[in-house]
């Protein structure tokens, strides 16, 4: 069979669900502010943002209504980082990736034998 490649701009995921989406929040913010992201590519999230909080809603029905808001708001930011430059967004995966570990330190494994003390 044929192996998929996988794309180099994915980091591994590390943590739960609650840590993934405010590592994607993060890039957005990041993405946000970086001059190299064109102008209208900017507009994507903006736009979410302002539908999210607008009282009119495409889908008015109780739990229809609250599913919808969510999938828009995950298929924005899908939309917005596949917009920008992808050695922009490599750039800032990176760097929150070198955040998540402690001090930028990668977790090492030390070798060592326990002892009892009995006082």
């Amino acid at each position: 069979m044929t192996e998929k490649k996988s794309s180099d701009i994915i980091v591994a995921q590390q943590g739960g669900v609650v840590r993934n989406i405010l590592n994607q929040l993060k890039l957005i913010f990041r993405l946000m502010g970086d001059r190299r992201v064109n102008f209208f590519a900017k507009l994507v999230p903006v736009g979410a943002l302002i539908y999210l909080v607008s009282p009119i809603d495409a889908v008015s029905l109780p739990i229809i209504g609250v599913v919808d808001d969510a999938a828009l708001l995950w298929l924005s930011s899908y939309i917005f980082t596949e917009l920008c430059p992808p050695d922009v967004v490599a750039e800032h995966m990176k760097a929150l990736a070198s955040n998540t570990t402690s001090n930028g330190a990668q977790d090492e494994v030390v070798d060592a034998e326990t002892t009892d003390v009995n006082e």
